[in-house]
Parts: C-alpha cells; structure tokens; sequence
C-alpha cells in the first residue's frame, strides 16, 4: 500500500512570502526549497506511486542509494572518460560555482518545522535534490535564469508539482525568462518525451558518453540558447 501524505501540502502565505523572494532575487535558492515545501501538493504521493511502478525506481527506495560522494569528489569525476556525462557535470558545476553540499545547506535553510513526508517520500525528495544538476548537465541547460526555468518545465513534464509552475508562471510574467522563453516550452516538451528520470541510475550513467545517455533517456540534442543572468536582469530594471 502507498504511503499517505503526512498533510496536504499547500500552505499559501509561507508560498506566497518565498514566491516574492525568488522574483526578487531569482538566485535565492533557499526560497525554491521554501516554495516546493509549501505548495507541492500531491506531488510526492504521484513521485512516489511512479518509482514504486518502475523495477529501478523500487530498486532506489529499498537501497536508499547517497550519490553525492560520488559528486563531491571532483578527482574521481575527473577521471572518467572525456565527454561522458560525469566530465559533463562537473564542467557544470566549475563553470556554475556550486556544489551538492550547498544545495544541501540551500535546502536546509528554506525548510518549515512540522510534519515530514514519509521515510521513501523524503528520500525521493533528496534525490531529485540531489541529482538536480545531473539533470542540467544530460539536458544541455545552463544554471543561468532561463536555463533553470526551462529545467523547471522540462521537470513539471516528468511529474506535475503546483510549486513549480508557479515559479515558471510568475518568472514568464515578470519577464525573468528574456526574449527566449521559447526554450521553457521546449523544456516542458523534452520532458514529456523523455524517459522518466526520477527512477535513472545515474550512479551507472556518469562514465557513460553523454550522446550515449541522451540518446538512451530520449532527451534529444541540448537547445543552443544564449543564457540569461540575474545580474543581466537587475542592470535592465527587471528585478
């Protein structure tokens, strides 16, 4: 039997504070965790009947795989083939600046006191948390504003969550997305033709060439785009 929520997950003043804190700041990464915690509805219950549906994603919750010392250790991902998806992602996350331990401490900071989800809810929930950039890196989208949008969308295809399409709406209507905002239609419709990420091995993936993971999730050749950055939009008035 499928777990139950632990409450409905819709809180729409701590949502609406975090909304206006991104659109302020579209960098504050805390606020995203802050706005998915509040408003993600049921989407952890739809995350968590997939992944019981899928052999590798039932798989994931019996072992509760941790891939962030694989992903903390630069030498080792510096070591596998050149143009597999591990060198893919750590030039992401050199050129970005980031790091999984700070997307830990980032989601840390935007967590509520109260109910939590369930035990396999909530590993699900760091694992998307944590494989967050892997996405970036066999997607082709940068870390930059329309980049993560577009990331977004191609998420909310996978698997519908409230909280992030309130961000992609809001950011399209405050004009966060530039001129390009064609490449968060794309995202959504490479998200519908992919293979369901949540439930990857990535573990397994990471030595792989990154044509060869792209061509075997269907997630197709990345967009060429020309990034937009949040320092770009405060010297334009945006934010």
């Amino acid at each position: 039997m499928l777990d139950a929520l632990p409450f409905p997950r819709f809180h729409v003043v701590r949502a609406g504070r975090a909304l206006g804190a991104l659109l302020k700041d579209p960098d504050d990464l805390p606020q995203v965790f802050a706005l998915i915690e509040s408003m993600s509805g049921t989407a952890p219950y739809r995350m968590l009947r997939g992944m019981r549906r899928s052999a590798e994603g039932s798989r994931l919750l019996r072992d509760k795989p941790d891939i962030v010392p694989t992903l903390v250790d630069r030498e080792g991902l510096r070591a596998l083939p050149e143009g597999s998806l591990g060198r893919a992602y750590l030039a992401f996350v050199e050129s970005e600046g980031i790091s999984p331990e700070g997307i830990r401490r980032a989601n840390a900071e935007g967590e509520a006191d109260g109910p939590r989800l369930s035990d396999a809810s909530q590993y699900i929930h760091e694992r998307m948390r944590d494989t967050h950039d892997l996405w970036h890196a066999a997607t082709g989208y940068k870390g930059d504003v329309l980049g993560e949008l577009a990331l977004l969308a191609f998420t909310l295809a996978q698997n519908w969550n409230t909280a992030i399409a309130m961000i992609i709406v809001a950011a399209v209507f405050k004009g966060l997305g530039g001129t390009d905002a064609q490449l968060i239609v794309d995202g959504y419709r490479r998200g519908r033709a992919a293979a369901w990420l949540p439930a990857q091995d990535w573990e397994s993936l990471l030595a792989l060439p990154v044509d060869e993971v792209r061509a075997r999730l269907r997630l197709g050749a990345p967009a060429v785009y020309t990034p937009v950055r949040t320092a770009e939009l405060r010297a334009e008035g945006v934010i």
